[in-house]
């Protein structure tokens, strides 16, 4: 590979990586292409990215970032992935693969400024993701109008029912 590409593989990580709220750096040494192609779909299919990357060139993309605490763990075959949104996703799907892919290493992860070990980054998958969040948020907003809403429908609900009682005991 000229000097030319490699420059320009180091300018589309850093534009890919510019604002990720987390990255997980992690080793795939010995896992075969099937499995290999397993893991690539399930992260498209959560939006995340895998790329395999020279570790000089990832050093160089993450050079003067808030990323670059985490090039001391570019070593070996490394694969980087990330997701542009969200933190949690690419970390559950990674965790959860790597139970049954021993040869998957997940060495270090970075979560918004930190830097995370393995446990990190099995903690992090455990988090709540972005959708659940949502979801969560969205039925706290919309249980107080809902009980609102019940709590003025009582007293006509009520009154009608005490109605219909003294008509069934006419």
């Amino acid at each position: 590979m000229d000097r030319i590409a490699k420059e320009e593989i180091v300018r589309l990580v850093r534009e890919e990586l510019e604002g990720v709220p987390s990255l997980i750096v992690a080793g795939s040494q010995g896992i075969d292409a099937n499995t290999m192609n397993a893991l690539r779909k399930q992260l498209r299919e959560v939006g995340a990215k895998y790329r395999v990357i020279k570790n000089t060139l990832a050093r160089r993309a993450v050079e003067g970032t808030d990323l670059e605490t985490i090039s001391p763990n570019f070593v070996g075959p490394t694969a980087i992935v990330y997701h542009p949104d969200d933190a949690v996703a690419p970390a559950k799907v990674l965790v959860d693969f790597a139970k049954n892919a021993k040869n998957l290493e997940l060495r270090a992860g970075w979560l918004n400024g930190s830097l995370l070990d393995a446990d990190g980054i099995d903690a992090l998958s455990k988090m709540p993701g972005k959708d659940e969040l949502r979801s969560t948020l969205l039925r706290t907003m919309l249980a107080a109008p809902t009980d609102f809403v019940r709590v003025l429908a009582a007293a006509p609900t009520d009154f009608l029912n005490v109605l219909n009682a003294r008509k069934d005991s006419l």
